[in-house]
């Protein structure tokens, strides 16, 4: 039920106060972005507006969810002055991207996650986060990927990732952080139409409560393992008649 999967949920990331589940992460910052900010301005650096392999533009996003987009900063660099230049009274939220898809390196600079959530903080304006990947807590076989719930430690407010990718569970977008705002989130008359089906929720709650999903067996397995797998996979091919060999 809708309930259950929240309870996994919040039982899964206990830095959230607030959850809620839409029926993708794109939805997710839409939501958000509409509930939050709408008719207002959204701060984002030039560096993280972001293009998908099939053609998903985040600029257009924000716009048509009704957002004005308020860019700061330079594609390689932003700074935490940029950001604190742009914010003012038609501010609706700042936005911080992870552009999982490319890197900029050299010459580059951006504030970190907690400097940009005191900013905010002093400001008074929400901090959105948008970290993508599923990955709910720190994972050590992926040092550098960023997880939701450090991202809450570091005092962002709202964080939205997906609930397949690493998370490895269906297809939908979750949305954590603080009660209020995700209560005002959720409350926001697009979240009907955005809501996750029963059938995700419960995919989606079996995987919370699973103690060790595929996606995790796969980032944990041991070479030795996987060199087994790769040489029983090249046997079957040359008992068919098609060279292969496993390698490392």
């Amino acid at each position: 039920s809708p309930p259950a999967a929240l309870a996994a949920l919040a039982a899964a990331v206990p830095a959230a106060a607030g959850v809620h589940v839409v029926n993708n992460n794109a939805a997710g910052l839409a939501l958000t972005v509409a509930a939050l900010a709408g008719r207002r301005e959204v701060v984002i650096s030039r560096g993280e507006l972001v293009e998908t392999t099939d053609g998903f533009r985040l600029p257009e996003l924000l716009v048509a969810a009704g957002a004005r987009m308020r860019e700061v900063g330079t594609t390689n660099r932003t700074t935490l002055g940029d950001y604190a230049d742009a914010i003012g009274p038609d501010t609706g939220l700042v936005l911080r991207v992870h552009t999982a898809s490319y890197q900029v390196i050299g010459f580059t600079d951006s504030p970190t996650i907690s400097d940009l959530a005191a900013l905010c903080a002093d400001f008074e304006v929400p901090l959105v986060g948008d970290c993508g990947s599923g990955l709910l807590h720190p994972e050590p076989t992926l040092a550098a990927e960023p997880d939701a719930t450090s991202w809450l430690g570091w005092g962002v407010d709202v964080v939205t990732t997906s609930g397949d990718k690493l998370l490895g569970g269906p297809q939908c977008g979750l949305l954590l952080g603080r009660a209020d705002l995700i209560d005002r989130i959720r409350r926001h008359p697009m979240s009907r139409p955005l809501r996750a089906g029963k059938l995700t929720l419960a995919a989606l709650e079996a995987t919370l409560r699973h103690p060790d999903s595929p996606v995790r067996q796969a980032l944990r397995a041991r070479p030795e393992r996987l060199a087994a797998r790769a040489e029983t996979l090249a046997g079957w091919l040359r008992r068919a008649g098609i060279a292969a060999s496993a390698v490392a």
